[in-house]
């Protein structure tokens, strides 16, 4: 499921990118470029109408797969990360051998000054 959404995800933002592109700006008409023969394929008001509602529902089909993708990442556990990996040695502490429940004072400690 996740591998499905991730291919329809970057399909759509291709198609996002495109169809941003062919829209003719306020100055520049990059539509124009690919002849007078747009204005006919699209129908006699030209690509203007077409492309602006295909836009819109691709870029409602991106936020859709953006926030299902975040959703499922949420979801998903990564346990093989370097990250992880560096917590969990951290995170457990070093085996030290049992320390002795009584100290016992022998003459030899006190001749030394240890106490």
């Amino acid at each position: 499921m996740y591998i499905v959404l991730i291919i329809i995800h970057v399909l759509v933002c291709f198609l996002m990118v495109g169809a941003i592109l062919l829209q003719s700006g306020k100055g520049a008409e990059i539509g124009a470029s690919f002849g007078g023969s747009s204005q006919t394929v699209f129908g006699s008001r030209g690509p203007a109408n077409f492309l602006s509602k295909f836009t819109v529902v691709v870029a409602a089909i991106f936020m859709l797969t953006s926030l299902s993708l975040a959703m499922l990442a949420k979801e998903r556990t990564f346990s093989s990360t370097v990250i992880d990996l560096k917590k969990k040695e951290t995170s457990q502490p070093a085996t030290t051998p049992a320390a002795p429940a009584a100290e016992s004072h022998t003459p030899s400690d006190s001749s030394s000054g240890k106490h």
